[in-house]
């Protein structure tokens, strides 16, 4: 018998994640990727009309003979509805969309001529055993299509009721979680089949993959939704989950929980820099608190058209195509932009979930909502010049309130004691500006 059963909730299979800058020019010097989260999960979801592309990735970790995944979906899949995908497509799209760092850097106010200064953005299973659809049939189990897709065995089952079901899975060597044959039981009432995948060692040594890759399905049906809930069966705590939506007309919010913006566009102390992962974390959880952990949160909403600038290169029309945007090479924009810009508008999505806080599969519209927005935070480097001109003195003495309210900003962010934020900059009452940014050699001469 399998150790553990991997109860998908469709994308993370479990066990068997100032406005001021608007002004100013910078560069991208952080990103917060899904990698800085444990229990992690990341699903793609392509829509189009009554058309989706699901791509699920996970972060299991163990002896790939010890996954298995069960998914619900709406109707049963054809082999050509199945495949494989790379894992470099999905972390392609994280670093496009991730939440980032930007920095700028004041320009002497002594200058009478006000320019810009642009730096380029870094580019950043075989067949059955004998007698086991007859035993399914006594069950009130159907296996309605089995293949072997790329290094995984693949079943598509119906039923009549869940326990049937139950019992059939864990006779075929599935472990179930306790509580997992109700929540069963409410997507066999939605009329809802299950796809069913483990992975097949011999094929997987002999196309040489050493990690699990991504499994995509692609349907037709007029729930754009997303079930989360036989993920949370087993689970060992809060889970992360991160959506990248992508569609034709604009933004993706959730229908039945609320869908809110990631504060953004904050400036934060200079440290912050060797410590974004860290301020990311502890940003995001505090904002889960405020929202007692019923909320998702919008990190990213952008035309796949243009970037300001972008963080990592757009994804090409040929990696879009293998994430199942099958409008993508057609015509338009995507014929004339080689290799970078896209028809597509990408929504980035984040969630920490658990049964208690979201007792609901997401639910999911597309708008007509195409203003863009990212989780952007600034690091705003101040001007260390010598000149002293009466805009300069003005400057400086402004200076000691711009450094506390950046404590005070990122106590207010991240839940951070504002006085240890204030002692990590090291504000001196009295100075213009914490001491690690004043050179080393202007502590020997003064005028």
């Amino acid at each position: 018998m399998k150790r553990l059963l991997t109860a998908l909730f469709a994308t993370a299979s479990l066990t068997l994640a100032a406005g001021t800058a608007a002004a100013f020019c910078g560069f991208y010097v952080a990103k917060a990727d899904t990698k800085l989260f444990n229990q992690a999960s990341q699903v793609v979801l392509v829509r189009d009309g009554d058309r989706t592309v699901l791509t699920m990735a996970n972060d299991f970790k163990g002896d790939p003979k010890e996954f298995a995944v069960v998914i619900p979906v709406p109707t049963v899949l054809q082999r050509e509805q199945i495949h494989v995908a790379e894992k470099a497509l999905l972390d392609h799209l994280d670093a496009y969309s991730a939440p980032r760092l930007v920095e700028y850097f004041d320009e002497n106010p002594c200058m009478t001529v006000a320019y810009e200064t642009r730096a380029q953005a870094p580019m950043a299973a075989g067949a059955a055993e004998g007698g086991r659809a007859d035993r399914a049939k006594s069950l009130g189990v159907t296996i309605e299509a089995q293949y072997t897709v790329g290094e995984y065995d693949i079943l598509i089952l119906s039923a009549r009721e869940s326990q049937g079901l139950e019992t059939w899975l864990v006779e075929s060597g599935y472990r179930i979680p306790q509580g997992a044959g109700r929540v069963l039981g409410t997507y066999l009432r939605q009329g809802m089949k299950f796809f069913v995948a483990k992975v097949n060692l011999k094929e997987q040594s002999k196309l040489g993959f050493t990690y699990l890759r991504p499994i995509q399905v692609a349907y037709e049906s007029p729930k754009f939704m997303l079930p989360i809930r036989l993920g949370m069966v087993n689970a060992n705590g809060p889970q992360e989950l991160f959506v990248f939506a992508l569609t034709r007309k604009g933004r993706v919010e959730t229908t039945n929980y609320r869908t809110v913006r990631l504060p953004s566009d904050a400036e934060v102390p200079l440290f912050v820099k060797n410590d974004f992962g860290n301020f990311y974390k502890a940003m995001f959880g505090q904002q889960v608190k405020k929202q007692d952990m019923r909320t998702v949160f919008l990190e990213y909403a952008w035309d796949m058209a243009w970037c300001d600038p972008c963080a990592a290169d757009p994804l090409s029309a040929d990696e879009l195509r293998q994430l199942g945007v099958f409008w993508a090479g057609s015509g338009g924009r995507t014929d004339t932009m080689q290799g970078g810009a896209q028809d597509v508008f990408l929504s980035r999505l984040h969630l920490r979930y658990d049964s208690e806080h979201f007792p609901e599969d997401l639910v999911f519209q597309e708008t007509g909502d195409r203003q863009n927005f990212q989780g952007r935070y600034i690091l705003r480097h101040p001007w260390t010049g010598g000149d002293r001109c009466e805009a300069a003195q003005a400057y400086r003495r402004e200076l000691p309130k711009r450094f506390d309210q950046q404590a005070q900003t990122l106590a207010s962010l991240t839940g951070w004691d504002v006085n240890k934020i204030r002692g990590r900059m090291n504000l001196k009452a009295g100075s213009s500006g914490p001491a690690q940014d004043e050179p080393w050699w202007k502590t020997i001469w003064k005028d």
